[in-house]
């Protein structure tokens, strides 16, 4: 099988050095696992995003870090990511954003993903629908409502702890 069958994956300093055919070859496993039947991806809780409906974001960053024991970083640099404060959780702990938004206030999480397509896949076969590709992602919903993300892997060690699937 060709390397085109499997997907890419993340290395701990958040690169795509090798895909997955390219890694499994080197045990001789590259035909049986990375076959466009059986190709693998990888996914995982990768951050909890606090929707604040406000025209205040930093005002909420204070508030959601001083609540959690946490500080948080200064204002993004980039334009793009305006609407984003980052909290400084502890080393090993899930990733916590807070968001500036439009839509009432509330929590939403990201499933991270080296594959986005094969997971909005997956989890359309376990019952959530796609409501919204935005930007790099999906916004999807459970089948009892909730709202998630299915994101591009966004902490350095995804590849160690996320989980496989055919």
């Amino acid at each position: 099988m060709s390397a085109d069958n499997c997907p890419q994956l993340i290395d701990s300093k958040g690169t795509y050095p090798l895909n997955a055919a390219e890694r499994l070859g080197n045990f001789g496993l590259t035909s049986a696992i990375c076959s466009p039947e059986t190709a693998m991806h990888k996914s995982r809780l990768g951050t909890i995003i606090i929707d604040c409906r406000t025209d205040d974001i930093d005002a909420a960053a204070r508030f959601w870090s001083q609540a959690l024991g946490v500080s948080h970083e200064e204002p993004p640099t980039d334009p793009a990511d305006a609407a984003y404060r980052a909290l400084e959780m502890p080393e090993g702990e899930v990733k916590v954003l807070v968001q500036q938004v439009e839509h009432p206030s509330r929590v939403h999480i990201d499933i991270e993903t080296d594959d986005i397509e094969a997971e909005v896949k997956r989890l359309e076969a376990l019952g959530a629908t796609r409501v919204a590709q935005v930007k790099r992602w999906w916004v999807m919903e459970a089948p009892t409502g909730q709202r998630f993300c299915v994101v591009r892997p966004q902490r350095s060690t995804f590849e160690a702890d996320a989980n496989v699937w055919p």
